[in-house]
């Protein structure tokens, strides 16, 4: 199938818990998305386990799985896990409900796993390998595949139980199609890649299907106990090597669960050290009860119920040759470029690294090392700003800068009003020193007002305000940030502009009053003017008026 087995929607953080969680590092980041390399994941499903956001997917097959019911002749092979999985219902209930949804029948994997079991007690009696490592786990596989390809001969050259039931299936039901149902994203890739099986489901898409058609899978309390039902213990921790007979004594027989232990075992292998040993690998940390993909997570639970519920005697099978259940599985070598010294500490200088005590190796972007981190980047896999170190100290440099240069005093108090943070311009204006203020209350340095107002949620905006005790004059703006529980306040001086301006009007005043009075003293002398002029003219009229009674002989 085309799509990707896990893929990961646009909802991602950048917490970079998938790529901590991620043994292969097969997930890569850029642009504040991360994203899977599909040709390097062996489908653990860890990063499904641990996304805080949920933003993995795995491919949902559900569509498929009704195509091939509504064909008929449908069998449902029922992986072991489904009894710890599923802790009220017994197989008797989920047959009742699968045959509603359309399966001509239901079976327990557990079938092929007694199968399986047999084939590896055949390679032991034989001694056909120095060390043999068991091929019921897909991911692991893939992963020696890759990964270790120097030691992929040892892989049991045996089919999965998953297959090995398949086969038996459709040996005993003519054209019959099988689904693989259980609690892991790898069988899905292994179903993928093989004939026999048609389709693998995961619990919580049988759960959709049901849910869909309003199937309700009934609860039985006492789930009925089969005597013969040894291979249902395959998925606990070390449950293959339960059920072998294990007669051949020079062989070793060991089980490990959990990518990482997998991987530490694998390295002993590899290393050529380790002789007569059978071991028994898990990627998931206690096999397969604890899936990636269950209907309910609960580990401990799930193993003690499945051991419960497991018989002592085996599940009656018709014997199969080693030949009939034969698959190679061949070395596919993931390739690992050798950079050089100086690419990798030219990255190393990018994210602040010049010496080994820069490279504190504190995992928090996922990988190792800061020189595995290095070479992730070169790779292309990852980014510089990844690391959360470097970031941090870089946001603290960036930050002092700001507070440090600012021509604008600057204050942090937390909600008791004591402060955390005063710039030198903010104590200067306090008339104190930083180390001085800290841890102090702010009373002592400030009027507080402001401050209470903005813990009381009335926040101040340019406010201005008077120190009249230090002559300064500033625009206030004080905030709470609810979130980080502190008050933020910035000043800024005004003083020289409020003194400027007060000096304008001052000055503006005296030029007003001056002009008064010189209008007033204008006016004064034009009114005086205007009086000796009215007397004048007074008397002329008078002088004037009897000189022309005169020349016309009137009288007075």
């Amino acid at each position: 199938m085309d799509r990707p087995l896990i893929s990961i929607k646009n909802d991602c953080r950048s917490c970079y818990k998938c790529i901590r969680s991620c043994p292969t590092k097969s997930i890569s980041f850029h642009d504040n998305q991360a994203s899977i390399i599909q040709e390097e994941c062996v489908l653990c499903g860890r990063c499904y386990t641990v996304c805080p956001q949920g933003c993995k997917v795995i491919r949902d097959d559900t569509e498929r799985a009704f195509e091939l019911l509504e064909k008929g002749n449908c069998y449902a092979s029922l992986a072991p896990s489904f009894l710890g999985a599923y802790p009220n219902a017994s197989l008797a209930t989920f047959e009742k409900a699968l045959k509603q949804l359309g399966f001509a029948g239901v079976e327990e994997t557990a079938i092929g796993a007694t199968i399986v079991k047999k084939a590896y007690d055949e390679l032991v009696d034989k001694a056909q390998g120095e060390v043999i490592l068991s091929t019921c786990c897909p991911a692991v596989n893939d992963l020696v595949r890759r990964f270790y390809p120097n030691i992929a001969h040892c892989l049991a050259p045996v089919v999965s139980p998953m297959i090995a039931h398949a086969k038996d299936i459709k040996r005993r039901h003519e054209d019959a199609k099988v689904i693989f149902i259980g609690p892991c994203i790898a069988k899905k890739g292994e179903a993928d890649q093989d004939d026999d099986v048609d389709l693998a489901l995961t619990f919580l898409e049988l759960n959709r299907m049901l849910e869909s058609k309003g199937i309700v899978i009934e609860k039985e309390e006492k789930s009925a106990y089969l005597e013969k039902s040894r291979a249902r213990i395959f998925p606990t921790d070390g449950g293959i090597l339960k059920t072998m007979e294990k007669r051949n004594p020079s062989y070793q027989y060991v089980s490990v669960s959990g990518m990482e232990e997998v991987m530490s075992a694998l390295s002993d292998v590899a290393s050529g050290d380790v002789h007569h040993l059978f071991l028994e690998v898990s990627a998931c940390e206690g096999s397969c009860v604890n899936g990636p993909v269950l209907h309910k997570r609960n580990a401990l639970k799930s193993s003690l119920r499945v051991r419960a519920l497991t018989g002592n005697e085996d599940f009656e099978t018709v014997p199969y040759s080693l030949k009939e259940l034969s698959k190679e599985l061949k070395s596919t070598p993931t390739d690992e470029p050798d950079f050089k010294k100086e690419d990798i500490q030219r990255i190393l200088n990018l994210m602040g690294k010049y010496t080994k005590k820069d490279e504190l190796n504190c995992g928090s972007c996922g990988y190792l090392t800061c020189r595995e981190k290095a070479k992730a980047v070169l790779k292309g896999k990852a980014q510089v700003s990844m690391c959360l170190p470097y970031l941090m100290d870089k946001a603290m440099s960036f930050s002092n800068d700001v507070v440090e240069s600012s021509p604008n005093g600057i204050i942090v108090i937390d909600e008791n009003l004591r402060i955390q943070l005063a710039n030198p311009v903010l104590a200067s204006m306090a008339g104190s020193t930083p180390e001085a203020m800290i841890g102090n209350i702010v009373s002592d340095f400030i009027d507080p007002t402001l401050f209470l107002d903005a813990l009381e949620g009335r926040n101040s905006v340019s406010r201005h305000i008077a120190w009249e005790d230090r002559n300064l004059y500033l625009e206030a703006t004080v905030r709470h940030d609810e979130r980080y529980h502190i008050v933020i306040g910035t000043f800024r001086d005004r003083t020289h502009t409020v003194l400027e301006m007060k000096e304008k009007r001052e000055t503006a005043a005296e030029a007003n009053r001056v002009t008064k009075e010189v209008i007033e003293k204008n006016m004064r002398a034009v009114q005086e003017i205007a009086e000796l002029l009215g007397q004048s003219v007074a008397e002329t009229k008078v002088a004037l008026t009897n000189l022309s009674r005169v020349l016309t002989g009137e009288k007075k």
